[in-house]
């Protein structure tokens, strides 16, 4: 483990340096995938939304807030009543600071957003607590339509940067990894992480497993957006190069990308600090165990911060989401801006939302 400024780098960490290196003056893009699974509705599974029904609105509400910088799917504003804001909050910032442009995806999420997206026709996830998340058809066709859309993407740009926002999602990709055989623990967006309720939505879903072929492991207890994001990388990673932005949804991605191919050389993981530094979870080992891919995080220096909602990321609330760390790490190495800045300007925003709020 080496340090780089304000970014820390596991596994590999010459490659790790030599992505960055690689990286840094040139272009990024920003790919954000939506997506849901009916897991989500399970009482006490998530904080992705004030209840089960509202859950659905997350993701698109989190794609308008990137764009718009307010939503249209949902009345108010993308924070708790209490100050907590999306992470969708780091990430505009650090978009918007950098001037990295973003396109967002719809890969199976229940609501479209009121904006211009790629479409992809797909269905969303079954509750794997009580039956198959998709079919196997369906999981090919995602990771077809994956593999179109990142070859796309990926000759736009030269660091082709992919976050996701998909309610529950630790939860199918703690089944994806136990399924694929690795001994996961994993993060959650609530500080006391629901590992027994997660455990036992994760032992049933693995009962149903009949074959183990990768595209049927998956269509039983994962969710469409691994599928999707997969298909991405595998394609995507032979023409660029590709940060996975995300904690534990992403390494279920690289598990399942282990499986159908992808170029590890030209590959890594982008989170935060709040992910790795989480000890009910095992992420750096996970994706040493998973695949030649390093892993980089930034601490985003929030516990600094003089507001009690922007402090509660560093306290476990939320830790990562819609692709935070990866595009905080991108926007440094294209800004050369530190963390100290990067909290400066995740306040003027985080005014500019309390100010909305109010009004």
């Amino acid at each position: 483990m080496i340090f780089l400024e304000d970014f820390e780098l596991f596994g590999n960490t010459t490659q790790a340096q030599n992505f960055l290196e690689s990286v840094k003056s040139g272009r990024f893009l920003f790919s954000f995938v939506m997506s849901y699974t009916q897991t989500c509705e399970i009482p006490g599974i998530t904080i992705a939304g004030a209840d089960s029904d509202s859950m659905q609105y997350t993701p698109p509400a989190d794609a308008e807030y990137l764009h718009y910088g307010h939503c249209k799917t949902i009345d108010g504003i993308p924070m708790t009543p209490d100050g907590k804001p999306t992470p969708g909050i780091l990430t505009k910032t650090a978009l918007e600071s950098a001037s990295i442009p973003h396109l967002t995806i719809n890969a199976g999420s229940k609501i479209t957003p009121q904006l211009p997206f790629i479409e992809t026709g797909l269905s969303f996830g079954k509750n794997i607590f009580v039956e198959p998340a998709m079919s196997d058809s369906q999981v090919s066709t995602a990771v077809e339509f994956g593999r179109i859309v990142g070859r796309n993407m990926a000759s736009l740009t030269d660091c082709l940067v992919i976050g996701e926002s998909i309610p529950a999602g630790t939860t199918t990709a703690l089944a994806v990894l136990r399924a694929f055989g690795f001994d996961a623990k994993v993060s959650s967006s609530i500080p006391t992480n629901p590992t027994k309720l997660k455990n036992e939505i994760v032992d049933s879903a693995l009962k149903r497993i009949d074959s183990d072929h990768p595209y049927s492991v998956l269509a039983k207890v994962g969710d469409p957006m691994i599928a999707f994001v997969a298909g991405m990388l595998s394609s995507a990673s032979s023409i660029s190069k590709v940060m996975l932005a995300g904690g534990t949804q992403m390494t279920a991605v690289l598990a399942f990308a282990s499986k159908i191919g992808f170029n590890e050389e030209n590959t890594a993981i982008g989170t935060t600090s709040y992910i790795t530094n989480d000890q009910n979870a095992n992420f750096t080992n996970l994706v040493k165990e998973i695949a030649d891919v390093p892993a980089i995080s930034v601490n985003p220096d929030l516990h600094n911060s003089k507001y009690s909602g922007l402090k509660a990321f560093s306290e476990g609330y939320a830790k990562e989401g819609v692709g935070a760390g990866g595009c905080i790490i991108s926007s440094m190495l294209k800004t050369g801006n530190n963390s100290s800045k990067f909290l400066n300007l995740v306040e003027q925003e985080y005014d500019r939302l309390s100010a909305l709020s109010s009004s």
